[in-house]
C-alpha cells in the first residue's frame, strides 16, 4: 500500500517541479493550427507520446537498470545521450529545468546517494541533468521497477500537456479526461517497442513537433517557455 501511495505521489501532475510552465509545443501546435479541436489534441499527444518514449523512455529504462546495478557512469552516460539528441533549446531547456527541480525535491524527502551525486554534477555543470534520467534513478531507489517508472513518465507526458490545453483552447475537464483515458491505451505497447532498444538506437522522428518547438522560440506572445 505505501508502493502505490508513493507512485501516486510522485506521478501527481501537481508535483511542485516546474511542468507547469511548459506545453510541450502545444502552444505553436495551436497557434499554427496544427492543432484546432479535441480530435486534433488526442492526435497531439499521441504523437508526443511515441516520440517520447523512443526518446525518454529509452533513456529512461537504461538509467533505470544502472541505477540499480550501481553504475552512476551508466546512468551520466544516458543523460547525455538523451541531452544530444533532444532539438531545441526549449525542449533541452525542458528537461533539465523539470530534472533538476526533480531531483531536489526527491532528496527532501527520501535521500539517495547517486541522486544526490547525479545532482552535485549537475550543478557542477558535468551532466545535464534531463528529467527522465533524475525519475529512474529517484524510482529505482524506491523499488519502483522499470515498467511501473516507464508508465509514470508517460503519464507525465500526456497530464503536461493536456494541462496546459486547459489554459491554451476551449476545451473542459472532461475533454481532457477522455483525452488522457485514449491515449494511455498505447502505454503497454510502446513499452514493448523501446525496451530491448540500446542507447545508439534512441531516436524519434517527428518533423512537425520539431517545427513547432523551433516556432516557439520565436514567437512574442506565449504563456509557456516551451
Amino acid at each position: 500500500m505505501v508502493h502505490l501511495a508513493r507512485l501516486l505521489q510522485f506521478a501527481d501532475s501537481t508535483l511542485p517541479i516546474g511542468s507547469f510552465a511548459f506545453s510541450n509545443g502545444l502552444e505553436s501546435a495551436l497557434q499554427t493550427g496544427v492543432v484546432s479541436n479535441s480530435h486534433d489534441l488526442l492526435q497531439y499527444v499521441q504523437l508526443v507520446l511515441r516520440q517520447s518514449a523512443r526518446m525518454d523512455g529509452v533513456a529512461l529504462l537504461h538509467a533505470h537498470r544502472a541505477a540499480l546495478a550501481g553504475d552512476y557512469d551508466a546512468v551520466a552516460n544516458a543523460d547525455s545521450e538523451l541531452f544530444c539528441r533532444r532539438v531545441g533549446e526549449e525542449q533541452q531547456l525542458m528537461l533539465t529545468r523539470v530534472g533538476r527541480k526533480f531531483a531536489e525535491l526527491v532528496l527532501t524527502v527520501s535521500p539517495a546517494a547517486m541522486l544526490e551525486r547525479w545532482l552535485a554534477d549537475i550543478r557542477a555543470a558535468r551532466t545535464p541533468g534531463c528529467y527522465p534520467v533524475g525519475q529512474a534513478v529517484a524510482l529505482a531507489h524506491m523499488g519502483v521497477d522499470e515498467v511501473e517508472a516507464f508508465v509514470m513518465h508517460q503519464y507525465g507526458i500526456a497530464t503536461m500537456i493536456l494541462s496546459a490545453a486547459l489554459r491554451l483552447m476551449r476545451i473542459d475537464h472532461l475533454d481532457t479526461q477522455r483525452i488522457l483515458f485514449e491515449a494511455q491505451k498505447r502505454v503497454e505497447d510502446d513499452y514493448r517497442a523501446v525496451r530491448d532498444l540500446t542507447l545508439d538506437e534512441m531516436s524519434a522522428f517527428a518533423p512537425v513537433f520539431d517545427v513547432l518547438v523551433a516556432h516557439h522560440t520565436t514567437t512574442h506572445v506565449r504563456l509557456f517557455m516551451n
